[in-house]
């Protein structure tokens, strides 16, 4: 199992558990390739490590660039068995898209870039399967470029989003934000007015908010073999989200195979029926909220690669890159499991989950299991002074943005 290399392309934190996942089961350094911006320092995540080897390319976002830059890779190792991996959508689109030129060089698990699209283009995800077994929340749309009328009858609060998040990822403006949590139409309209003047020009998701604390936020990560066929799913409930601006959305508690809410086989056994029926290939990462008012699990979006916040199977024994190459370099047959062990995973210290975890019954669990918790970034294997140095910024930097950015999403 370890006669392989592994070649991670960017280098945010999910790129850095992916480091560390296939440290976990070889003991060798990941090859990464990430992306270098004049005059800015590259992502925290993966600085002063010793589990990685990483080259920084200009550019790196240009598929041509992205293309050449490893293919250049794949004539230094060619004598190798590679894995490739993304960290974020535009490279696996990029992956996808030039399977035909790469499949003979490296091994890697993504859809067609047809299907990716229906996912990760939201118009087209909640419009092509709004009919499906998976269940959707109420949307509208509006076009930033046809400035298409608003109903006037919308129930307030919603929340607005990018359709497209590959262009969002590219553009800036004042006060840019992930997802909104909206009230009124004075509001929404400013919304509107902001992403328009930061050269945002796709549809945004206007959808209704469905009520509940961070306790009704799921998680679910999914692995289809090459074969279109589903082997994985894990469902974790978060206790926490992320109160930055440009992070809020994404998991900073969650506790996989732990529930207070019914209808989880129920739901895992949707995904997999949803994931096959569309005939997915690759890891995939569900975002689901529970609304009480029918006693459903509601699907905001699936990404078409693990997620931000994945790293916590492994632990659960099975490793990420395990599941990979045990698939595509190494053709072993997986049979179906769900991931049923539990485990909390945080990327916040206790103090912040005793202030900010608003239900009583989800932190009393998450400090029973503190002892056993994860951290994708704190690895035992990889604490070089400087990085330790590192991990207490962004802890602190933690601190600071949950202190600085308060806000009720009850």
């Amino acid at each position: 199992m370890k006669d392989f290399r592994t070649l991670i392309i960017g280098n945010d934190i999910n790129a850095y558990y992916l480091a560390r996942c296939y440290h976990e089961l070889t003991g060798k350094k990941a090859d990464l390739i990430g992306l270098s911006i004049p005059g800015e320092k590259p992502f925290a995540y993966t600085r002063y490590t010793k589990i990685l080897n990483i080259k920084y390319v200009e550019k790196l976002w240009d598929e041509k660039v992205f293309l050449d830059t490893i293919e250049e890779y794949y004539n230094e190792h060619k004598k190798d068995k590679i894995l490739l991996v993304s960290s974020n959508e535009t490279y696996g689109e990029y992956i996808a898209k030039n399977k035909n030129k790469l499949k003979n060089k490296f091994y890697f698990n993504y859809p067609s870039v047809k299907l990716q699209r229906t996912l990760v283009m939201k118009e087209q995800f909640y419009k092509n399967y709004e009919n499906s077994v998976i269940d959707l929340p109420k949307t509208l749309y509006y076009n930033c470029k046809k400035n298409n009328i608003i109903v006037d009858d919308i129930m307030f609060p919603v929340i607005v989003k990018p359709s497209n998040v590959i262009l969002f990822k590219h553009i800036n403006f004042p006060g840019k934000k992930k997802i909104y949590r909206l009230n009124n139409m004075e509001e929404l309209l400013n919304v509107i007015k902001c992403f328009k003047d930061g050269g945002y020009d796709d549809t945004l998701i206007i959808q209704e908010y469905i009520p509940g604390d961070d306790s009704h936020l799921f998680d679910a990560v999914v692995y289809a073999d090459k074969n279109n066929s589903v082997k994985l799913v894990s469902f974790a409930q978060i206790g926490l989200q992320e109160h930055s601006p440009k992070m809020i959305g994404n998991a900073a508690v969650l506790i996989n195979g732990y529930s207070e809410y019914p209808g989880v086989t129920e739901q895992i056994n949707k995904i997999k029926e949803f994931m096959e029926g569309i005939k997915y290939q690759g890891f995939a990462e569900f975002d689901m909220k529970y609304d009480e008012r029918d006693g459903k699990f509601k699907v905001m979006e699936i990404n078409a690669r693990q997620g931000r916040c994945s790293y916590y199977i492994t632990p659960c024994g099975f490793n990420l890159i395990e599941i990979l190459a045990k698939d595509l370099i190494f053709n072993e047959e997986m049979e179906y499991q769900v991931v049923e062990r539990q485990q909390l995973e945080t990327f916040v210290p206790k103090s912040i989950v005793k202030k900010y975890i608003s239900n009583d019954k989800y932190k009393e669990k998450v400090l029973e299991l503190w002892d056993s918790r994860v951290n994708p970034l704190c690895y035992k294997k990889d604490k070089s002074f400087l990085r330790k140095l590192l991990l207490l910024k962004i802890e602190w930097n933690y601190i600071k943005a949950y202190k600085d950015n308060k806000w009720d999403w009850n």
